[in-house]
């Protein structure tokens, strides 16, 4: 596993670029990528999309400075926690991820994982493992190894990977806002374009 957990973290870094250190003005294709096929939301709110895997040390590190931008976020932002489904071990860690949301353990378990993973050093990327893990933090093993295959987990993985193929995503973690523009790195600076991002989405609805 430990060779896997290698050979992944390299599609992680594949998505990475150095952010720009200006605070106004970010540059398309520099700063941030423009989706060649960007998707078309309706309705009023402004969707972001964070793609991760529990695995990925740059999703770690990013994931601070993200919980933090969500508690201050605009109102009229939704975000959504997206893990990524691009090969059958970053699979295994989404259905896990859904099959504790539907359950109501999202927000008790997402910081908890990616610490025991990263801090704890625990291989923690299959069914029987993740089932444990998660019975350890409250979850009923039983209701969750029926939703780990079940119709909607499967559902919502196929939504993961679809947006993943859509926005051309090579690695992660890789945050999408609004369908159209897709922002990498792993620093406090992802959050400052995502702003820009958000208001720049705003001005294209007027």
């Amino acid at each position: 596993m430990k060779r896997v957990i290698a050979l992944t973290g390299l599609a992680c870094a594949i998505g990475l670029s150095n952010m720009g250190a200006q605070a106004a003005n970010y540059v398309a294709g520099k700063d941030y990528r423009v989706v060649d096929n960007p998707e078309n939301i309706s309705g009023n709110a402004i969707i972001v999309r964070e793609f991760f895997w529990y695995g990925c040390p740059h999703c770690y590190t990013l994931n601070p400075h993200m919980e933090k931008w969500a508690k201050t976020k605009d109102k009229d932002v939704a975000f959504f926690k997206t893990p990524a489904a691009l090969n059958p071990v970053w699979e295994a860690s989404a259905r896990g991820f859904y099959a504790a949301q539907l359950l109501g353990y999202e927000d008790k378990t997402h910081d908890a994982l990616f610490e025991a993973v990263h801090k704890d050093g625990k291989q923690l990327f299959d069914q029987a493992s993740l089932s444990k893990w998660y019975a350890t933090k409250g979850v009923d093993q039983k209701k969750f190894n029926s939703l780990y295959n079940s119709f909607a987990v499967g559902t919502k993985v196929g939504r993961s990977q679809t947006g993943a193929k859509r926005y051309q995503l090579s690695g992660v973690p890789a945050v999408v806002v609004q369908g159209k523009y897709v922002v990498t790195g792993e620093g406090a600076q992802v959050t400052k374009v995502i702003d820009y991002l958000v208001n720049k989405v705003r001005a294209e609805k007027k």
